[in-house]
């Protein structure tokens, strides 16, 4: 349950907390987790404003740059309602808690929370309103949210206070130059689509991709944001403006990946709606060249920010669909923890999750199990697809196995709470069905050798073997005693094993086509040169365990940590 901001309580529906346990969740299960981020948005405001009261400020104090966004929002209620929900706003309010708290470091307190000053700007441009307000300015620059950014001509460097007003969608913004005296600049601030040209040296728009038919709706347009300083999903950075190539790149792709996920058939998981996607944050490059790589090299997104993402462009829309539907997972998860307690986590790091290489705590056990749960579904629906019907049913058959390992952790860990164990036995019951769905079963064999190459692995990395003497403590009850300060180290099986080899020639290329004895044969040869190496030793006791199967192979899987001393051949 939570409280909207006239103190009148809502609650979550029980059938669309089932169809979110399920890993899915249709157009109004979504829409009641934003109304419930909506809810949270105003309390964090409300809080913020309580604390940014007493602060002194040369800038327009927040109490009444609030009131300018009360009055654009009585002119133009769903303009104004989707600023106040944009993800860099939520971005921006949280950061800026975590600075009144202390824990938090950036420019001066009064220029963050001058943001509340940029907002009432924007809002008021939006709405048409007129507005007077004295507003921070980075180097002679205004970012307005949701719009983008007023840049006076040859300006002051630094911070410096400013004055923006507005009257019917104009803006005016006065400020000083590098030479001491005034500063004009008028323009009509709005966003623009990729394909448009950043011809006004002193507004650069926030780009939009757009769509002109995506089902099951008419027009959209997500940002592609690269300007606004709070975007990051944690502390403010500055832009980092796309090239005209880079950006056209992205639209192709956005537009590709949105067709994949439109299809018909549904709303479980792995199948979502592009229009929930609130922004898109572009990482790690701003040129077109050179290519990009096959794959997402990183994405991210906060709890904070419902709907955004963080995401290095990849060469094709496949990857870009699939990261699509893994962040818009922990959106929703992020969403539900802020109506419902979950779990108990003492945050100790010590779980293992298939996916990573770090031992993990049990929150982020339980939003990588969401998240690929909705990952499974995804390459499910690819299963039909001709073109990736092979890599589909790999990449299906991998995490739904990884998956309930991850739920049968969160199970018997007992520290879930009644919702938590709800939603976890939701996951459960999506994953128990597919685990019943016919696979290839090359796919399969490949699937479950690169499942059981991470475990091993993982174990071989982070877990010490119990020392002698120590009593026989019943596992689940404690844990496996873990490695201090396990270096770092990057799974290259998962995506290796997603096609079969021809020819295989390494050890690896050997394993995924299901001839364990010749990858026996390399992986010693390849220890007898490197005896210590974790990698290759996993290797080689999924191989072995793979051609002599039994009891004794059971017992090296489980605990690979004990094969003392390492083999050699």
């Amino acid at each position: 349950m939570s409280r909207a901001s006239h103190g009148v309580p809502f609650r979550m529906p029980d059938r669309l907390f089932a169809e979110v346990a399920g890993g899915g969740g249709s157009a109004e299960a979504v829409d009641f987790l934003v109304r419930g981020e909506r809810a949270r948005r105003l309390l964090l405001l409300r809080t913020l404003l309580d604390r940014l009261g007493p602060l002194p400020t040369p800038l327009t104090p927040p109490a009444e740059a609030w009131r300018t966004v009360k009055e654009a929002a009585g002119r133009a209620p769903e303009a104004v309602e989707a600023l106040l929900l944009a993800p860099a706003t939520g971005g921006w309010i949280a950061h800026l808690l975590r600075r009144v708290h202390g824990p938090a470091t950036g420019p001066p307190l009064w220029a963050e929370a001058g943001q509340l000053g940029a907002l009432a700007v924007a809002a008021a441009l939006r709405a048409g309103t007129r507005t007077r307000t004295r507003v921070a300015l980075t180097d002679g620059t205004l970012h307005l949210p949701g719009l983008g950014t007023a840049r006076l001509p040859d300006p002051a460097p630094g911070l410096a206070v400013g004055l923006a007003r507005t009257d019917d969608g104009r803006l005016t913004l006065e400020g000083t130059g590098r030479d001491g005296r005034p500063r004009t600049v008028r323009c009509h601030p709005a966003t623009a689509p990729v394909t448009a040209d950043d011809h006004d040296p002193h507004w650069l728009p926030l780009r939009t991709l757009t769509l002109t038919h995506p089902a099951p709706h008419g027009p959209l347009a997500v940002p592609l944001d690269d300007l606004d300083p709070y975007r990051d999903l944690d502390d403010p950075m500055p832009p980092a403006r796309l090239d005209p190539g880079e950006a056209r790149a992205w639209q192709s792709l956005f537009t590709e990946a949105a067709a994949l996920l439109a299809e018909p058939g549904g709303s479980g998981p792995g199948r979502m709606d592009p229009a929930w996607i609130r922004s898109v944050v572009p990482w790690g490059r701003t040129a077109a060249t050179p290519p990009a790589p096959p794959t997402v090299l990183l994405s991210g997104s906060s709890a904070d920010a419902f709907g955004a993402m963080v995401i290095s462009r990849p060469a094709t829309a496949l990857p870009l669909a699939e990261t699509l539907v893994h962040e818009f997972q922990h959106s929703k998860l992020g969403a539900l923890l802020h109506l419902f307690p979950l779990l108990d986590d003492d945050r100790a790091a010590r779980y293992y999750a298939p996916w990573r290489g770090d031992p993990r705590p049990l929150t982020g056990l339980l939003h990588g199990a969401y998240a690929f749960t909705a990952v499974a579904g995804f390459w499910r629906d690819r299963m039909t697809d001709p073109v990736h019907a092979d890599r589909g049913a790999y990449h299906f058959a991998l995490r739904r196995l990884q998956c309930r390992l991850a739920v049968r952790t969160l199970l018997t860990s007992g520290r879930l709470t009644p919702a938590g164990h709800r939603l976890v036995s939701g996951l459960a019951g999506t994953l128990d069905a597919w685990l019943r769905e016919p696979v290839p079963p090359a796919a399969l064999a490949r699937a479950r050798t690169a499942a059981s190459l991470h475990r091993t692995e993982w174990r071989l990395r982070n877990v010490l073997p119990d020392e002698p003497g120590t009593p026989p403590i019943p596992r689940p009850a404690r844990g496996p005693r873990l490695r201090p300060d396990p270096p770092p180290w990057t799974d290259r099986r998962t995506h290796a094993f997603a096609t079969a080899p021809a020819p295989p020639r390494t050890a690896d290329d050997h394993l995924a086509a299901a001839d364990p004895g010749a990858a026996l044969v390399l992986y010693g040869a390849e220890l007898e040169r490197d005896p210590d190496d974790p990698h290759t030793l996993a290797g080689w006791i999924v191989a072995r365990a793979a051609r002599e199967p039994g009891p004794a192979a059971r017992r090296m899987l489980a605990r690979p940590e004990l094969l003392q001393p390492q083999p050699s051949g």
